[in-house]
């Protein structure tokens, strides 16, 4: 059972990693091709387009849950 708990837990941490990857990407590709149809942006979405991006704060929280739930069964199953 402990090996099944670590396989689930690294491949939801490689699944996280890489839509992190994919969608860090995707929004370099759109802020490349920006073109004079995009509207104006607000000043404190500009300054800080990374952590207003919901997005990245979905996979943030996810992965610090991911890794807190990893540590907790680490330390309360026996070895």
């Amino acid at each position: 059972m402990d090996r099944l708990n670590f396989v689930l837990s690294a491949l939801s941490i490689l699944i996280l990693a890489i839509g992190l990857v994919y969608t860090y990407r995707l929004g370099t590709r759109q802020h490349n091709m920006r073109g004079e149809y995009d509207t104006e942006i607000n000043e404190k979405v500009q300054d800080h387009p990374y952590i207003r991006n919901p997005v990245f704060l979905t996979y943030a929280v996810a992965s610090a849950l991911v890794i807190a739930f990893i540590i907790y069964t680490a330390l309360s199953s026996s070895w």
